[in-house]
């Protein structure tokens, strides 16, 4: 599957599979969170600089995360104009946060190319027309509680970084511990 860009790809990028395959765990993880649900919260950027939260579904194939929109909504002409996102997973119901909190940031990467949009619709059948759009990742949070630790874990990766975990523990100011680690993903 080829694609083409309204602007040329940031080295400080990475594909969905290049972070498969750099942390299967943290992947598997994120990629889990996402398909338990179908709808999740996307913030674009608007034209005036400020913030747009909209509903969105994502997809994995080929090795690539893509998201879909109806031609020329407002979320597809923030994303035409500046490519830059961040994607908050649906926590899904009640409180218990199973699965953690993942947010993901990137680039979103309008895809033009007719034979990659017949390709992605003949595996997708989303409704048509659309807009596609090909993410470069450029940040993955994921947030997990340890109820019986009373710690708070998150797992983070950059491009270009190892992934860090973070547990913090405690639960005011005098008694917060952070300890900082290598992830094992």
């Amino acid at each position: 599957m080829t694609t083409s860009t309204t602007s040329s790809t940031n080295s400080s990028t990475n594909s969905w599979r290049d972070v498969e395959t750099a942390h299967p765990t943290l992947a598997d993880a994120v990629r889990t969170r996402f398909e338990a649900f179908r709808h999740h919260i996307l913030a674009t950027i608007r034209a005036d600089g400020s913030p747009r939260t909209s509903g969105i579904e994502v997809t994995f194939r080929a090795g690539e995360l893509w998201l879909g929109s109806m031609p020329d909504a407002r979320k597809s002409r923030d994303l035409r104009r500046d490519p830059r996102f961040a994607l908050c997973a649906n926590p899904g119901p009640g409180t218990d946060m199973a699965g953690g909190d993942v947010r993901i940031s990137g680039l979103a990467r309008w895809v033009d190319d007719p034979a990659t949009l017949a390709h992605f619709a003949a595996e997708v059948s989303p409704p048509e027309p659309f807009d596609l759009f090909r993410v470069e990742l450029t940040e993955i949070v994921r947030t997990t509680v340890d109820e019986p630790a009373e710690e708070i874990i998150l797992t983070s990766w950059r491009p270009g970084y190892p992934a860090l975990r973070l547990q913090r523990r405690g639960n005011g100011p005098a008694a917060i511990l952070d300890s900082w680690a290598e992830a094992d993903t």
